[in-house]
C-alpha cells in the first residue's frame, strides 16, 4: 500500500483563490500549538501575536514601514516566477542596491539602488544564459558575496571616523533622506512609492505585450517559440526587473527607517518575499495583501519577545510553517492524492525434472 499524486484533470479557480485563506488559517492553529507547548497560553499569545500590533497608530505605520521592502521584492520576484525562472538572490540584490545608492544623494539614490540590483541580477542571468547555470543557486549564493562585500565597506572604507569604532557608515544628511510624508509619522515617501509601482506592475503584467511574453514563456515555453518569443531574452528581462525592485527596496529601506549602512540592513527581507509572492498568488494586488500579512509576523514576534519573553525566531518559524502550507495547497489544487494497494501475484516456479 502506498500513496501517489495524481494529476487533477482540471484546475480549480475557487480553490486557487481560497487556498492561501487556508494557509494562513493553518498556521494560525499551528502557532497555538507551539505556544501551547512552551507554557504560553494561546488565546493570550495570539492576541500578542497578531492583533496587538494592529491596534495603535504607531504600529500600524510600522506595518506599512516593515510591508514596504515584502512588497517590493515580492512584486519583482513575481515577473521572475511568472517567467519559470527562479530568482532566489532577492536578498543579495536588496544589498547591492543600497551599497550603490547609499554614497548618493536623493532623487539619484534611488536610480543608482534600482541600477545595483539590476546589475547584480544581470549576473545569475547571464551565466543562465551563456552557461546554463543554475540561476538558483548562482543568486543564492551571490547573496552571501553581498552580505560579506556590506561588512567589509562598513567596517573599512566606509566606517564613520567619529562613529566610537562601531561598524557603520555616517548617518545620512537630509538630502539623501526620503521626505516623511505627514509631518509627525514615520510614512516616507518610499510607502506612496511602493503603492505605485504595484499599480504600474498590474498594468505591465495584465496589459502589456512584455508581460503577455513573460507569462506565455512561463507557462508554455514551447508555445512561446512557437510565437517567436525569446527564452533568453525574457530571462534577462526578468532578472532585471526582479534585480531593480529588490534594489530599489534596499535603498528606500536605508534611505529611510535606517538612515545608514550597517553590517545588517536586513531581517531576511528577501527570503521572505519569496513567501509574500506565492501567498499573494504573483499577483501584485495579491502580493500587496500578503506584504501585509507578513510584516505583520514580524512586529508580533518583536511584540512577543517584550511581552512574552519568547525567542524572535518564533517569527522566521512560523514564516516557514506559512510557505509549507502555502505550497502544500498548491499541490493539493494540482493533484489528488491516491491510495494504492499492491496486488501479488503468485509466479509460477519451473519443476525441476
Amino acid at each position: 500500500m502506498r500513496l501517489e499524486l495524481e494529476r487533477r484533470a482540471e484546475r480549480s479557480r475557487l480553490m486557487a483563490l481560497v487556498s492561501p485563506l487556508i494557509a494562513v488559517a493553518l498556521t494560525v492553529v499551528t502557532a497555538a500549538i507551539l505556544l501551547a507547548i512552551v507554557g504560553v497560553d494561546p488565546a493570550h499569545g495570539l492576541y500578542i501575536y497578531f492583533i496587538e500590533p494592529l491596534t495603535t497608530g504607531w504600529s500600524l505605520q510600522e506595518l506599512a514601514l516593515k510591508a514596504t521592502p515584502l512588497i517590493l521584492i515580492a512584486t519583482g520576484l513575481s515577473v521572475c516566477f511568472l517567467a519559470n525562472t527562479w530568482n532566489i538572490g532577492a536578498e543579495g540584490q536588496y544589498i547591492a542596491g543600497a551599497m550603490l545608492g547609499g554614497w548618493w544623494v536623493l532623487p539619484a539614490m534611488l536610480a543608482l539602488g534600482a541600477v545595483g540590483g539590476m546589475l547584480y541580477a544581470l549576473i545569475p542571468a547571464l551565466l543562465r544564459v551563456l552557461f546554463g547555470a543554475s540561476e538558483i543557486l548562482t543568486s543564492l549564493m551571490l547573496v552571501y558575496v553581498a552580505q560579506l562585500g556590506l561588512d567589509f565597506l562598513v567596517r573599512g572604507p566606509w566606517r564613520d571616523p567619529h562613529g566610537f569604532n562601531f561598524p557603520q557608515t555616517v548617518t545620512f544628511e537630509n538630502a539623501a533622506v526620503l521626505p516623511l510624508l505627514f509631518g509627525g509619522g514615520r510614512l516616507h515617501l518610499g510607502v506612496a512609492l511602493t503603492v505605485v509601482i504595484v499599480g504600474l506592475s498590474l498594468v505591465f503584467l495584465g496589459f502589456t505585450l512584455r508581460g503577455f511574453e513573460l507569462r506565455v514563456v512561463g507557462t508554455a515555453p514551447r508555445a512561446g517559440r512557437f510565437a517567436g518569443f525569446s527564452d533568453r531574452r525574457n530571462i534577462v528581462i526578468a532578472f532585471l526587473v526582479s534585480g531593480a525592485l529588490a534594489g530599489l527596496a534596499g535603498i528606500i529601506e536605508v534611505a529611510g527607517p535606517i538612515g545608514q549602512l550597517l553590517p545588517s540592513i536586513s531581517p531576511g527581507y528577501g527570503f521572505t518575499a519569496i513567501i509574500v509572492a506565492f501567498l499573494g498568488r504573483l499577483n501584485p494586488l495579491g502580493i500587496f495583501v500578503a506584504g501585509l500579512v507578513l510584516a505583520l509576523s514580524y512586529l508580533g514576534g518583536e511584540a512577543a519577545q517584550i511581552a512574552l519573553h519568547l525567542p524572535l525566531d518564533l517569527a522566521q518559524v512560523l514564516q516557514g510553517v506559512l510557505l509549507f502550507y502555502v505550497l502544500a495547497c498548491d499541490t493539493l489544487i494540482l493533484y489528488r492524492i491516491r491510495l494504492r494497494l499492491f496486488h501479488f501475484r503468485a509466479r509460477m516456479v519451473p519443476r525441476v525434472s
